[in-house]
């Protein structure tokens, strides 16, 4: 008998996870604790777990996670970029623990029936507002995902918001020189509020419509994910905010 007569949590036409079996809360609360394991350093991650076939262990280090999906939800964003960047590493992070669950089964299940593609991408389950600098070192990252975070409309709770200025500078951190963060939503104040203080952050500095328009990432943020997806159904608007990361100018020489 195959897995998917005796799983009905696996659908028999794809193979893959059923989203129904995996449903949570819409958000989470980001400032609360929740009962996860927490390395202490990148160094004490063992991301041979995570890509078998790509690193043979925890002290291979000559390839790194390059990007990192913050608030992966259900994994689109991730699943596609797998295919466009193949030689390229990258993480989804979630902190909710039953979608977390959902993007492990689905990536797994890819795998399987495509071999040797779907190695380079992986999930955390993990809150990013805490543990960015346990999980990457200094200038590692080249590419962050913010894509239809929760917007935490009441003012009281703006602090839960996932870009804010203290945030910047962790991301900042973890962003090599020339590293991107892009963001959307479909919320326009929250959109506004992201661009600001991207805008009012020394370390970063907005693409030009140019260099937008020859990322063929800025084209999956819209299309990628499932809120962008239902977005575009329902002929909504979205806000795109995307920045480098640069070298202040009282830094510079």
């Amino acid at each position: 008998m195959s897995e998917t007569e005796v799983n009905p949590a696996i659908c028999k036409s794809t193979g893959l996870p059923r989203k129904r079996f995996y449903r949570a809360r819409a958000h989470s609360n980001p400032l609360s604790d929740s009962h996860f394991p927490v390395p202490i350093s990148p160094s004490h991650v063992d991301y041979s777990l995570h890509y078998p076939q790509l690193l043979s262990g925890q002290a291979d280090s000559s390839r790194k996670i390059q990007f990192a999906d913050i608030g992966c939800g259900f994994g689109g964003l991730l699943i596609s970029l797998s295919t466009m960047f193949p030689e390229t590493l990258m993480i989804g992070m979630e902190l909710r623990d039953k979608v977390t669950e959902y993007v492990k089964e689905r990536i797994l299940s890819l795998r399987k029936a495509n071999p040797g593609q779907y190695q380079n991408v992986s999930v955390v389950r993990t809150n990013s507002m805490k543990y960015i600098p346990n999980y990457f070192e200094k200038g590692q990252l080249s590419k962050m995902f913010f894509l239809f975070p929760d917007p935490h409309f009441k003012e009281k709770n703006h602090r839960r918001r996932v870009i804010s200025p203290f945030l910047l500078d962790e991301y900042a951190y973890a962003l090599e020189v020339g590293g991107i963060i892009y963001t959307i939503t479909d919320v326009e104040e929250l959109g506004d509020w992201m661009k600001s203080c991207l805008e009012n952050h020394p370390m970063f500095e907005a693409l030009t419509e140019k260099e937008l328009e020859a990322d063929p990432v800025v084209k999956l943020l819209s299309s990628a994910t499932e809120e962008g997806q239902k977005v575009a159904r329902n002929e909504g608007q979205t806000f795109q905010a995307v920045f480098r990361r640069i070298v202040p100018s009282d830094q510079t020489s």
